[in-house]
C-alpha cells in the first residue's frame, strides 16, 4: 500500500492504510511481555466481550523470528522517513536479543507470554540470517543502500537490480 503512494501521492489513503496496519503489527509485539508477537492472533470483534482486544490462544503463543513485520518497517521508515519506524524496529530488535539470543546463534521461542521461561525451541531458521536481521541493518542504514527505484528484493530478501533497457 505505502508504495502504491510512492507512486501516485493523490492516493494519500493508500499511506494512511499501511501506517495503520504497521501500527497494528506493532500491537501484536508490545502487547506480549516478550515484546515479541505469536505466531498467530486474533481480533476481538465482538464489542460485549470482556477479552482483549487481541486474542492469543495457548497454540500460537510461539515466536519463529520471522522477518515480515521488520520488512514492512524498513520499507515505512525508508518511504515516509518517519523514525517511529525505527524506535519500534529497535524495541523488537532488543526483544530478539533479549529473549531469543543464545551462545552460537538465535532460537525460536515456545511462549512470547511468559519473559521468565519463553522455553527456546533450539532452531533457528534460515530466515532470520538472511531476512530478519537483515532487514534490521537496512532499517538503520542510513545510506539507503538500495533505493527503491534502483532495486528490488526477492521472497527471500536478495536485492535484484531494476535494468532499465
Amino acid at each position: 500500500m505505502a508504495f502504491g503512494w510512492s507512486f501516485r501521492s493523490d492516493l494519500s489513503y493508500l499511506l494512511d492504510m499501511a501506517k495503520e496496519l504497521t501500527k497494528t503489527c506493532y500491537q501484536m509485539y508490545v502487547k506480549q511481555s516478550t515484546g515479541l508477537s505469536p505466531e498467530i492472533a486474533y481480533f476481538n470483534i465482538d464489542s460485549n466481550s470482556n477479552e482483549s482486544t487481541i486474542i492469543v490462544r495457548a497454540n500460537d503463543i510461539h515466536n519463529l523470528l520471522r522477518p515480515e513485520f521488520i520488512e514492512s518497517l524498513y520499507y515505512m521508515y525508508h518511504l515516509t522517513g518517519d523514525k517511529i519506524y525505527q524506535e519500534w524496529g529497535w524495541n523488537v530488535f532488543q526483544s530478539f536479543e533479549k529473549y531469543t539470543r543464545q551462545t552460537d546463534g538465535y532460537s525460536s521461542i515456545n511462549d512470547v507470554r511468559n519473559k521468565e521461561n519463553v522455553r527456546p525451541r533450539d532452531k533457528m531458521e534460515s530466515y532470520f540470517l538472511a531476512e530478519t536481521l537483515k532487514y534490521f541493518y537496512l532499517l538503520f542504514d542510513a545510506t539507503n543502500l538500495f533505493p527503491f527505484d534502483q532495486w528490488v528484493f526477492n521472497t527471500e530478501a536478495h536485492p535484484l537490480p531494476i535494468y532499465n533497457d
